[in-house]
C-alpha cells in the first residue's frame, strides 16, 4: 500500500479512530515515559478539582492568544 493511500484512508475514519491513529503515530516517535505521563495526569486533575471547585476560574482562550499577540507584536 502506498502512503498516499493510507493517508485517505485514516483520513477516511471517523474522528475518535483517526485520533486513536495519531496518537500511536506520535507515540512510535516518542516513546512515553511512565513517570513523565503520571506526573502530567496528576496535574490535570488538580488542575481540573481547581477548576470544578472555582478555586480558579478559567481564561477564554481568545483572551489568552489576544494577550500572547499584544506581548510579542510590540
Amino acid at each position: 500500500m502506498k502512503t498516499t493511500d493510507l493517508i485517505a484512508e485514516a483520513v477516511s475514519l471517523p474522528v475518535e479512530q483517526r485520533a486513536m491513529v495519531i496518537d500511536s503515530l506520535l507515540k512510535s516517535l516518542n516513546s512515553p515515559e511512565a513517570d513523565i505521563d503520571k506526573n502530567w495526569a496528576l496535574v490535570a486533575d488538580r488542575r481540573l478539582a481547581e477548576l470544578r471547585s472555582g478555586r480558579v476560574k478559567a481564561v477564554p482562550g481568545d483572551e489568552v492568544f489576544q494577550k500572547i499577540w499584544h506581548r510579542f507584536s510590540a
